[in-house]
């Protein structure tokens, strides 16, 4: 059996430049962080003494007899292209809702990428675990999707992700001292709005519409250097949330559909309680806000939102990781020949970690 933990994540600056139509042409930057919610996979050889082949818990509950059965996209395509012809079960978990700005479906694909390379006992770097959710997610089941969500989930901590015109992604570590991400932690606020949606259909109306917001994307890129600057310098925090104002106020100009006067009431309710700036995160529509204030007056915040849901959270740094491996099912899985030519699982440092503990 092997268990996948993968971050969500929050991205602070550059959403909307990390999609090929822009950035083949004019580069692009996002400045994102991993955060202390998690998406788990749990996958298992499925014992053959049932009617169906495979069975999948995740929103729902699927009994397939073979995988192109499965109605779960990400899954269906997951299998086919890992070439996994066996019987499984995969069961999903999250620490948050899906669709709601978080990177959800691609920690979803990271995650399970990863388990399924454990089932065969492989590890991969995070590169290629990146790449392949991408290349699944934007090639395999033509979504609307950026290349920062899988970029992140794959490698975890607070980055700078570069896109360069000829497609290659760079991932670079922006290192805070204790201090100053200790005081710029305090200064989050997440919340959920409660509303959901398929941000795919709002991503596909950006898609055709950044031909016509050369201008608004190319300030959202400036304004990645510029966030990095504040964070990694050691003037005003504070600059860091009016810039969050400045590019909500730019993200929202995109399309109709990243707001609506609900979601601009929530925003409003909280900047008057004393919120210096803050975003809608992923495309917008609903989901979780993210505001940046003092910490003498987050209650007034919390209390003004009073219909929104207050999560706590913290910034942190794990990438996404195999946190439970029983080899003798792993191995169960595969050919002979392919079991004794597997890495085993005792080299993985994550699990001898684990073990230690």
């Amino acid at each position: 059996m092997i268990i996948s933990r993968t971050p969500f994540r929050i991205s602070f600056f550059g959403g909307g430049t990390d999609y090929p139509i822009w950035y083949r042409d004019h580069g692009g930057a996002v400045l994102a962080t991993t955060i202390d919610k998690y998406c788990y996979i749990t996958c298992r050889q499925l014992p053959p003494f049932f009617e169906h082949k495979s069975r999948l818990v995740y929103s729902k509950v699927e009994h397939v007899k073979s995988n192109k059965e499965i109605e779960h996209p990400a899954i269906r395509a997951a299998l086919q292209y890992m070439k996994m012809a066996e019987g499984l079960e995969i069961h999903h978990d999250g620490d948050l809702p899906a669709r709601t700005g978080l990177g959800s479906s691609s920690s979803f694909t990271v995650g399970l990428l990863n388990a399924l390379y454990g089932l065969k006992g492989m590890r991969v770097k995070k590169q290629q675990l990146a790449n392949e959710a991408i290349h699944l997610e934007q090639v395999v089941l033509k979504e609307n999707v950026g290349c920062q969500d899988q970029m992140i989930a794959a490698y975890g901590g607070l980055n700078r992700i570069n896109f360069s015109a000829q497609s290659d992604i760079q991932v670079s570590p922006v290192p805070l001292s204790r201090e100053r991400r200790r005081h710029f932690q305090d200064h989050l606020m997440l919340f959920f709005t409660g509303i959901s949606r398929f941000a795919s259909k709002i991503v596909k109306v950006q898609i055709e519409k950044t031909p016509e917001r050369s201008r608004e994307l190319s300030t959202i890129y400036s304004q990645v250097e510029e966030a990095q600057d504040i964070l990694q310098g050691s003037g005003d925090i504070e600059l860091f949330g009016k810039l969050l104002h400045e590019t909500w106020l730019l993200k929202r100009s995109l399309t109709d559909l990243v707001s609506n006067p609900t979601i601009d009431a929530i925003y409003e309710k909280a900047r008057q309680a004393g919120a210096i700036g803050g975003k809608l995160l992923g495309a917008g529509g609903g989901g979780f806000f993210l505001f940046f204030a003092r910490p003498e007056v987050q209650p007034r915040i919390v209390e003004a939102l009073k219909g929104c849901l207050h999560v706590p959270f913290s910034m942190e740094t794990r990438a996404s990781e195999v946190i439970f491996y029983d080899p003798d099912e792993a191995y169960a899985l595969l050919p002979q020949t392919a079991a004794s030519e597997a890495k085993p699982a005792g080299t993985d440092p994550h699990i001898l970690a684990l073990e230690k503990k």
